[in-house]
């Protein structure tokens, strides 16, 4: 694909990536990605990696990783991303699974992760660093650097370059291309097999439904590409010629939205979730004429895409008056302000997205586009259409897949289509599991139809009774309660208890500052959250919040901590879902001082 595009495209911009250290913007070519990904591949088949071969990459979203997995594919070798994030443990299992004998590595982050874990993982043969400029790595004949592997290319001998052009030649849309490995939430993770078949049918189906994009677009790259959502867009981006920035670091991603001003950007419920609440904090500060103008702006935006543009119906002159108005005066002002006023397309997927955070988004011009999908399904099976969408679903199933509802399990939502994965990487027995007799494939995920648009209940592994007999949901509450600009994470509890209880992070910045206006005294962030007037404050606001749920599912009582949720301790995955049952057991003095 990348030489295609290069004939097409040439000098033009394929990539744009930040160098950290001197913090400069580097544009590259189609015409040097192109030549970069086949030296990459002769690298590979210099190196003596086989077809069919699994490698691994262990990498924040960098240039060279996009290089490395389409330098691997014209050798039809394998790629199992690692997220950046991952621990010696983690890294460990699946290299040894994969039995991978080569591994990328980018920051020295991944590189000390690897060195901890390397003594346990016996086949890999080399070690290759991204960055020479950052990287310090170990004396050993183990350890090279990008460069050097690039040289390998570079010089390749006739034979490796016939070698090359005949393992491309003879590639089969069968082959596997990724073993994207899911989170691990229950478990140890499971290696889903993607072919090529898998994306070119991914690519294929959303050509045909996002017809709103073009390759003017700029795609902003900042989900960890581990994520099948981020590289199965990235992939799709490159695939339609569209720019694509890549984003290294999260903590920046608000500055770097700001900067880029993306047109397209692929993202998960927690980044918007914090936008409305930093914007719903802007609205509360507000006084007089300017607190109506932006209430009624609000409103009036909400009419306008939900009550008409949503259901494709004509949208009257009047209301297309007063919309460009307050678009002008006030919504294209909190869009400049985000760094997303020339948004085309937002997709949003990975979590829930709170109905009410929608709305607003929506309503405020931001172009969000909501779907659902898994790793297993390689990413969306549904997702909003421009004039043809409803709050409360996730949208329109894509064209080519099938989605069935069933009724006698749970309403577990069942995939069939060219895009499932072709089982899990060496779990005969759990692909078997996931899929039925006759060749569905078992989201775990419980649904059903709302105006022929496809709404998600529950995930049903989440799903716990009380000991009344009442199923939670967890995550509807927990996606409610994340909208609130005190609230940063959320975890519920409930299971075989008699009320429905949480332990909730708060957003520290905002407690601070609430603390310091109500002049309430501390010294650490312990007696912080301790602290009864603060306790008041967020049982006041979490009351307001659930009145829309049943009196069973609202939390009755909450702990709050002093530090967040992380991946470190084993509370969050790779992908920052909840671990419940390692929450549960972290915090039991807790959860059991709440049930007292």
């Amino acid at each position: 694909m990348p030489g295609k595009q290069a004939q097409k495209y040439g000098e033009r911009e394929a990539i744009r990536h930040k160098d950290y250290v001197t913090n400069e913007w580097i544009s590259v070519s189609w015409n040097e990605f192109s030549s970069l990904i086949n030296t990459a591949a002769l690298a590979f088949a210099q190196l003596g990696i086989k077809e069919k071969e699994n490698i691994t990459t262990f990498t924040q979203n960098a240039l060279n990783g996009l290089v490395v997995d389409f330098g691997a594919f014209q050798n039809r070798i394998v790629i199992a991303p690692l997220y950046a994030t991952s621990s010696p443990e983690q890294i460990t299992y699946i290299i040894n699974e994969t039995e991978a004998r080569i591994l990328f590595v980018g920051e020295q982050t991944q590189y000390d992760v690897w060195c901890e874990a390397c003594a346990n993982c016996p086949l890999v043969e080399h070690v290759v660093i991204f960055d020479r400029q950052v990287v310090r790595a170990n004396d050993d004949t183990t350890s090279i650097y990008f460069d050097e592997f690039m040289a390998l290319g570079k010089n390749a001998t006739d034979e490796v370059k016939e070698e090359v052009a005949r393992r491309t030649r003879t590639a089969r849309p069968e082959d596997l291309a990724t073993l994207i490995y899911t989170s691990g939430t229950t478990g140890e993770p499971k290696g889903v097999m993607l072919s090529h078949s898998n994306y070119d049918i991914i690519m294929r189906i959303h050509e045909q439904r996002l017809t709103m994009i073009s390759d003017e677009d700029v795609s902003l790259s900042f989900l960890p590409m581990t994520h099948i959502f981020e590289r199965a867009w990235t992939y799709f981006c490159l695939t339609m010629g569209i720019r694509v920035v890549i984003n290294s670091d999260s903590k920046a991603i608000a500055a770097t939205v700001k900067e880029i001003r993306p047109t397209l950007l692929c993202n998960v419920p927690r980044f918007w979730e914090k936008v409305y609440a930093g914007v719903q904090d802007f609205i509360s500060k507000q006084k007089g004429v300017k607190a109506i103008m932006i209430k009624q702006a609000i409103k009036t935006g909400r009419k306008y895409f939900l009550e008409y543009k949503s259901k494709g119906r004509n949208i009257p002159g009047w209301l297309k008056m007063q919309y460009n108005l307050f678009d002008k005066l006030v919504l294209s002002k909190i869009r400049e302000t985000v760094g997303v006023d020339r948004g085309v397309l937002f997709p949003v997927a990975g979590a829930p997205l709170g109905d009410s955070i929608n709305e607003f988004l929506l309503a405020c011009g931001i172009p969000i586009t909501y779907g659902y999908g898994l790793s297993e399904t390689t990413a969306t099976v549904s997702c909003f259409l421009p004039n043809d969408y409803k709050i409360g679903t996730v949208g329109t199933v894509m064209p080519e897949i099938e989605v069935r509802i069933d009724t006698e399990n749970n309403n577990e939502i069942l995939v069939k289509s060219g895009t499932v994965m072709q089982g899990y990487y060496k779990k005969p027995e759990e692909t078997a599991k996931v899929f039925t007799e006759d060749g569905w494939f078992r989201t775990g995920d419980a649904g059903n139809y709302v105006d022929g648009k496809l709404s998600i209940t529950e995930r049903i592994k989440d799903l716990f009774k009380t000991s009344n007999g009442k199923y939670i949901a967890p995550q509807a509450i927990e996606s409610c309660l994340g909208g609130d600009k005190f609230i940063e994470q959320v975890a519920v509890i409930g299971d075989q208890r008699k009320y429905v209880t949480a332990i909730i992070v708060p957003a520290y910045e905002q407690l601070v500052e609430y603390a310091r206006k109500m002049q309430i005294q501390y010294h650490t962030f312990e007696d912080l959250v301790r602290n009864q007037e603060i306790y008041k404050m967020i049982e006041e606001r979490i009351a307001d919040l659930q009145k829309g749920f049943a009196a069973f599912e609202q939390i009755k009582k909450f702990t709050l901590l002093p530090h967040a949720f992380t991946m470190e301790r084993g509370e969050l995955t790779n992908t920052l879902k909840l671990r419940r049952s390692i929450i549960n057991k972290i915090y039991k003095k807790e959860i059991e001082l709440m049930y007292v």
